[in-house]
């Protein structure tokens, strides 16, 4: 069955960084594309990023557009975000998904800013 680890997680100052993974397994992960996603406590799940099986397309909200990185390794079967300059807003359990509604996806990395 599909099965969906991140990690990467912890507690970070404004302005620093983190770099989050997710391991993907029971799928054909090179073929799918992938999408991070957030919920802060309190509010809704938020789109973070999506990627094309090939790594070509991505996109971003305007939220995280320029701060956030989203890269893939298909030989490992890993998904990547690198968040830079990270704000207090950007606190949230962090998850990987292959659906574009995040219906089948992992246990989540939380990420927390604060000073």
């Amino acid at each position: 069955q599909v099965q969906l680890v991140e990690s990467g997680g912890g507690l970070v100052q404004p302005g620093g960084s983190l770099r989050l993974s997710c391991v993907a397994s029971g799928f054909t992960f090179g073929k799918s594309w992938m999408y991070w996603f957030r919920q802060a406590p309190g509010k809704s799940l938020e789109w973070v990023s999506s990627i094309s099986d090939g790594g070509v397309t991505i996109s971003y909200p305007d939220s995280v557009k320029g701060r956030f990185t989203v890269s893939r390794d298909n030989a490992k079967n890993t998904l990547y975000l690198q968040m830079n300059s990270l704000k207090f807003d950007d606190t949230a359990i962090y998850y990987c998904s292959k659906d574009t509604r995040a219906e089948v996806r992992g246990q989540g990395t939380q990420v927390t800013v604060s000073s």
